[in-house]
């Protein structure tokens, strides 16, 4: 049966919604229903897994550095752990200075914010308004970032058809002429695509040619099932001249409440960057920059993270197999799934919430209008597989008896 949303719910189409949280949206649309099972929250990425045990005992052996204030380009053995990580990680062209190459970060989201600013200081004037280029589904601080840096918010449609990646001979040379950033998110989110070094080559030719900055969020690169995923660093060159990879330890290491993460790649950029973050991002504790340097230099408990993803994504496969357009994604832990044919993505949220007690997020609250009204997310539904094992069985389980 197709179904429609409810006149009550949130709509996607007017841009005083699309600029919210698409989180705020979905506990709106929520709040009058009641869940008809036991919840089972699969709406937002924070990791489930255990904390690893290092964490504790490292937090008490620097429980004195809480009085300090931190510096902004964090303490020398968080960032020469995380060059040192960069550099066995990834096929890089030569290792990152961890003196001028690597900067701490609270969380990379607030990294990714300040970044855009950043970068429409570095690049300088543009032919026409600056823009800012971000794939669409998109993580909703890169619209931030633009909206900060007084950028046009140019969206890429990310679709079936372009691997969920944007298509990079769609873009105008126009709109690369006046490009001071571009963000890409690989793995990305919510679809779960992978760059190939192809692509990164392409868009780093392209940035070299226009002369703006990529901001690449590989946060999620260290949750897969099959390949790892590279890195744009990987095909920037010698000096990693307008490239600036984000990484975090909120997946890779089930530490999301801890909010560190590093910036790592042109160290022009980077020192700029950190004139900025001097005098308006928040500090990372010493304590927890000291747990961080651990976590850079432990595979152990990565390589457990990516078992127990696993696990997961073997029950997905089993459970909803070939339904909704599902495909196992080469990176991250969402799950992106076509619901068009039984209605909109709002309804179909509703519907798994009230009668499931399922919670997801609709694609269209992931998303933002096209120039010709298209919302590349409406119709699809993401689910972030954080739960135990047993919790996500039950889960695809009741989707794929309520849905059908």
């Amino acid at each position: 049966m197709v179904m429609t949303a409810s006149s009550r719910a949130p709509q996607g189409g007017g841009s005083s919604d699309t600029e919210r949280s698409p989180f705020i949206r979905l506990n709106e649309l929520l709040a009058p229903h009641q869940p008809g099972k036991p919840l089972i929250t699969l709406a937002v990425g924070e990791p489930q897994h255990p904390v690893p045990d290092f964490v504790g005992p490292e937090l008490a052996r620097h429980i004195a550095d809480f009085g300090r204030y931190p510096l902004g380009k964090g303490i020398e053995p968080f960032r020469k752990a995380a060059a040192a990580w960069l550099s066995s990680r990834f096929r890089l062209p030569r290792p990152v200075d961890p003196e001028s190459e690597v900067l701490v970060l609270n969380g990379s989201r607030e990294g990714l914010f300040f970044a855009a600013i950043t970068a429409a200081r570095y690049v300088g004037p543009r032919p026409g308004k600056p823009a800012i280029l971000m794939p669409n589904p998109f993580y909703p601080v890169y619209g931030a970032g633009a909206r900060a840096a007084a950028c046009e918010q140019v969206y890429l449609p990310t679709t079936v058809e372009n691997g969920f990646l944007p298509d990079l001979d769609a873009i105008d040379e126009a709109t690369l002429a006046r490009t001071v950033a571009f963000y890409l998110a690989s793995p990305a989110n919510p679809q779960g695509s992978v760059a190939s070094r192809d692509y990164f080559i392409r868009l780093k030719q392209l940035a070299d040619r226009h002369g703006f900055v990529i901001l690449s969020d590989e946060c999620y690169s260290e949750i897969y099932t099959r390949e790892a995923p590279g890195s744009a660093l990987e095909c920037a060159g010698p000096d990693f001249t307008r490239v600036v990879a984000f990484q975090s330890l909120s997946k890779r290491s089930n530490l999301p409440g801890m909010r560190v993460g590093f910036a790592a790649g042109d160290r022009k950029f980077l020192s700029m960057f950190l004139e900025l973050r001097n005098v308006a991002a928040p500090q990372v504790p010493v304590p927890l920059q000291h747990v961080g340097a651990v976590a850079y230099g432990d595979e152990a408990h990565v390589e457990e993270n990516r078992r127990l993803y696993r696990i997961k994504f073997d029950l997905a496969d089993q459970i909803i197999g070939n339904r909704y357009g599902y495909r196992r994604p080469d990176g991250g832990f969402c799950v992106w799934l076509k619901t068009s044919e039984l209605g909109d993505d709002v309804a179909v949220t509703l519907k798994l919430f009230r009668e499931a007690g399922v919670r997801v997020v609709p694609g269209s609250y992931l998303a933002r209008l096209q120039p010709d009204g298209f919302n590349p997310g409406a119709g699809f539904i993401r689910l972030a597989l954080v739960q135990d094992g047993e919790t996500t069985a039950q889960a695809l389980h009741r989707l794929v008896e309520t849905l059908g």
